[in-house]
């Protein structure tokens, strides 16, 4: 499908463990997310030897309004089991890290992956809301403060 509202993409990129161990859960949550939200969902694909630059031919090729990639973080210094997210708001060649944003650490003693989803949904949702990401977009998280009754 061409110009998704939203197009997910995973890449093994430095830990395919990771991916193999977040994404079976992670992806039926975003797809369900982006259903509720009446969004238009790219079919997921995989990528082998998957860098973050490839946000901006994806975005060339398939004119996605956010691209979501979810690939595997270097493994080593924690766990080879962390997953990250990168997103984009419409990518093209040219794109740069400062026009993105990343959620990073997903995995079970990091982010869990409900949390991960809610907050990749809500920060696709703010980058179509406002047409733009990276530097120009910070992710509105509620901390448990903000949640607590007064």
């Amino acid at each position: 499908m061409r110009s998704p509202d939203l197009q997910v993409v995973i890449g093994d990129g430095l830990s395919a463990t990771a991916v193999a161990r977040q994404v079976p859960s992670l992806l039926p949550l975003l797809h369900r997310g982006a259903t509720v939200r009446s969004w238009t969902w790219g079919q997921p694909f995989v990528l082998r030897y998957c860098r973050v630059g490839v946000l901006n031919e994806i975005g060339a090729l398939l004119d996605p309004a956010v691209v979501v990639l979810l690939i595997g973080e270097r493994p080593g210094l924690a766990t080879a089991e962390s997953l990250s997210a990168y997103l984009a708001h419409r990518p093209h060649p040219g794109t740069t890290d400062a026009h993105r944003n990343l959620i990073s650490n997903i995995h079970a003693r990091g982010v869990p992956v409900a949390d991960a989803a809610s907050r990749i949904l809500a920060l696709a949702e703010q980058m179509r809301r406002r047409q733009t990401s990276g530097i120009a977009l910070k992710e509105e998280i509620e901390t448990a403060a903000q949640l607590a009754p007064p």
